[in-house]
């Protein structure tokens, strides 16, 4: 039986979809805006669920899933209908620069566990798209998330070092004052 999916928040959505992808052996991660939603307790809300395809299993078994539960392609999207979130699979590694991911969170929730990135990872992705496209967008999402979660502060200072970076890292801890 499908649960009732136009009633799920954006947590218990992604949380159900990796775990029934995880059933098939699909691992997925939960990352870019909807983990920032999660981290900074909804000062930032996204629609879009991204959900890495860790192992780049092909899109058809993740298709397969997908169809099985209800949902439609519409591009690179799956939707279902009456919920307004929308699913993305972008292709992995799972990384930011050539820093790969290596710990994963857990967000259990009633329909399953979620995977994500750690706060510390989340502030990475978020911080990799200001340092490298400048998006201000994603600087003061990345500061949002810091302010409310334990952050490696020398992790992030060693791979903003390696991103050739520092002098906008420093432009992130001056956000945070």
């Amino acid at each position: 039986m499908i649960e009732n999916i136009k009633d799920m928040t954006m947590p218990e959505l992604a949380s159900f979809v990796c775990s029934k992808l995880e059933e098939k052996n699909i691992e997925v991660v939960l990352s870019g805006g909807s983990c920032v939603e999660i981290y900074s307790r909804g000062d930032y809300t996204s629609y879009d669920i991204d959900l890495i395809n860790r192992y780049n299993d092909t899109f058809f078994k993740i298709k397969s899933v997908m169809q099985s539960l209800g949902f439609t392609e519409e591009g690179k999207y799956f939707v279902y209908e009456g919920t307004q979130f929308y699913i993305e699979f972008p292709s992995g590694p799972l990384g930011f620069g050539d820093a790969p991911v290596e710990k994963i969170a857990e967000l259990p929730t009633k329909y399953g566990t979620l995977k994500l990135l750690t706060p510390t990872d989340c502030v990475k992705d978020r911080l990799a798209a200001y340092y490298h496209w400048d998006d201000q967008q994603s600087l003061t999402q990345a500061i949002w998330v810091a302010q409310k979660n334990d952050i490696d502060f020398n992790e992030l200072k060693k791979w903003s070092k390696k991103e050739s970076c520092l002098d906008k890292y420093n432009d992130f801890l001056k956000g945070l004052q």
